[in-house]
Order: C-alpha cells, then sequence, then structure tokens
C-alpha cells in the first residue's frame, strides 16, 4: 500500500488497485501556471506516472537523480510550453511545484486566494539546502483542496480497519507534518526540518539517505 503526492492518490501495489485519486482541475492548474509565469517561475507536474517539465532544474532534477538506475515506473518528459502542454492535453495532475532561488511568498499569497487548492511553502535553503543536486532554492507545493498526506492517512486506517495509534509514520518535510502528529509513533528523520522535529514522537539518529527509515522500524517494529 503506498500514497503519493502528498496524499493525492492511494494505489493497493499488491493488487494493483487504485484506492483514492484527487487531482487538480484543468482550470485551477492554469490559473497557477498563469501567475506563475508572471513570476518567471520554474513548474514541474506530478501525473500517474510522469513528471513533466520544460527544463530538469530544482524538484524535479532531485526526482530524475533519485530515481535514475532504479526500477520505478516513474517517467520524466519535457515538452516545450508547459502551459500550452496542460491546455491541450487532459492529464490527471495529482500535483504542481513552483520553485525558484527566492522570494516566493508573494506568489504564495496570491494563489492562496483560490479556495479550491491548497498550498505549502518549503524553503531548501540554509541547512535545508538540496545536497542531492547542490541547489538552494524556494518552492510552493499546489494540491486539490483538504488533501494532505495526514487526510490520506485517515482514509488508510478506516479501508484497512486498523486504529492511528497502530500506526508509525516517517517524515523530512514540513508536509509530513500533520501525519507525523497525529500518528501513534510519529517520527522525523535527523535531517528533517525543525518544526517537524517539534511535534515527532521520536527523532532518528540517522539521516533519510544513511538508514533513519531502517532505524526507526529496528526502534519500534522488530
Amino acid at each position: 500500500m503506498e500514497f503519493f503526492g502528498n496524499g493525492t492518490q492511494i494505489i493497493d501495489l499488491k493488487n494493483d488497485k487504485e484506492l483514492l485519486r484527487n487531482i487538480i482541475s484543468k482550470q485551477d492548474l492554469l490559473y497557477a501556471i498563469t501567475v506563475a509565469k508572471r513570476f518567471n517561475l520554474h513548474i514541474h507536474i506530478y501525473t500517474d506516472i510522469e513528471i513533466i517539465s520544460e527544463e530538469l532544474m530544482y524538484m524535479d532534477l532531485r526526482n530524475f537523480v533519485i530515481e535514475s538506475g532504479s526500477t520505478s515506473e516513474l517517467k520524466f518528459k519535457l515538452v516545450d510550453d508547459i502551459e500550452d502542454y496542460i491546455t491541450n492535453n487532459d492529464d490527471p495532475v495529482f500535483s504542481a511545484i513552483f520553485t525558484r532561488e527566492n522570494d516566493l511568498r508573494e506568489f504564495e499569497n496570491i494563489i492562496s486566494v483560490n479556495k479550491e487548492i491548497a498550498s505549502t511553502f518549503i524553503s531548501k535553503r540554509g541547512r535545508y539546502k538540496d545536497y542531492i543536486i547542490n541547489k538552494e532554492y524556494e518552492y510552493v507545493n499546489i494540491a486539490p483542496k483538504n488533501i494532505d498526506k495526514d487526510i490520506a492517512l485517515d482514509f488508510l486506517t478506516e479501508y484497512l480497519g486498523i486504529k492511528k495509534e497502530e500506526i508509525m509514520t516517517i517524515g523530512d518535510n514540513v508536509n509530513d507534518l500533520r501525519m507525523v502528529k497525529n500518528a501513534g509513533i510519529g517520527v522525523a528523520v535527523a535531517d528533517a526540518y525543525d518544526e517537524l522535529k517539534s511535534v515527532a514522537k521520536f527523532v532518528t539518529e540517522k539521516t533519510a539517505k544513511d538508514g533513519a527509515f531502517a532505524e526507526a522500524v529496528f526502534k519500534y517494529v522488530l
């Protein structure tokens, strides 16, 4: 069982069955892209199996580096103009990322006026620098309203017939905050954001890339 796109999609991997799907409407996505173009932002979007971008630069490049050599079915598609692509295609879009090196707060404030989408601001600057691609940047993630990892976890516990108190969640980013806070055992990895560590039951000694997941599992599960 796995959920994707910050909780916008849940798939039963064993049975290859989609359990939950929440996509951004084309109208709302084009609205966000139109605003982003005014700010000269880098844009990439997530569909069922693709990351679509005009150029791999930030989080999309990070994902490409991580996925390289893996057995994942995730694909990367480069298009000439992402606004034209969205206009002329009907790919289901679960989330979109808008990025530049700094000063994204004004963009987020404008985007948040649209109550049909939820936005999350995240900084990868300073000690939160993206060391996988060796860049500092900020990004705003948008998704359908009333959707996040914690809400997806609620759906999953009901589907599986288990209590939330019986679940361990592990996170590293601020978009994991409610999920980690509300789980029975909420874990933040060593290199997680301070906001996440403040609500976690346990903070690992290892970073995400150095075995934090295994550390948490050995402590609480095995």
